[in-house]
């Protein structure tokens, strides 16, 4: 099943320029694969000094991990889960920057381990079979939703 732009806002507590992702592709209990074109966007409220480095990388990914941790949550809690970004191993930035890339931006992560009160997924972003960034986040939950 694919969910638009809308439908991600809807998921995350990002919206307008900050929300990165433009469509989900594809997903089920343990994986997410997302489309992104907004490193491309002038405007990207990311970007220092005109560029998007490619550590902001982390930030497509964890969206993705959000949206992904919202769709396949279970239990009595309707609404989104308000996450942090707990630790980031393993990352390889195998590109400078992020907005000279011409292609869409594929992000996918993958459920590694859940828990009452944390994700481990690994992620990678690339575009056209070039890998750019990869690397294993550890997001920790919060038990009340945000709504």
């Amino acid at each position: 099943m694919q969910l638009n732009q809308k439908e991600i806002e809807s998921l995350i507590p990002h919206s307008g320029t900050m929300s990165l992702l433009n469509k989900v592709l594809n997903w089920d209990s343990e994986h997410i694969i997302c489309l992104a074109n907004s490193h491309r966007n002038k405007h990207n409220p990311l970007k220092n000094r005109g560029v998007l480095s490619s550590v902001c990388g982390v930030e497509y990914a964890a969206q993705a991990m959000a949206v992904h941790g919202a769709i396949t949550q279970s239990g009595p809690n309707k609404g989104p889960r308000l996450g942090y970004l707990a630790a980031i191993k393993n990352l390889e930035l195998l590109v400078d920057s992020l907005d000279d890339i011409e292609s869409d931006l594929m992000i996918e992560a993958k459920l590694l381990m859940r828990d009452t009160t944390f994700l481990m997924y690994q992620f990678r972003i690339f575009s056209e079979d070039q890998n750019h960034i990869s690397g294993r986040a550890t997001i920790s939950i919060k038990e009340k939703s945000i709504n």
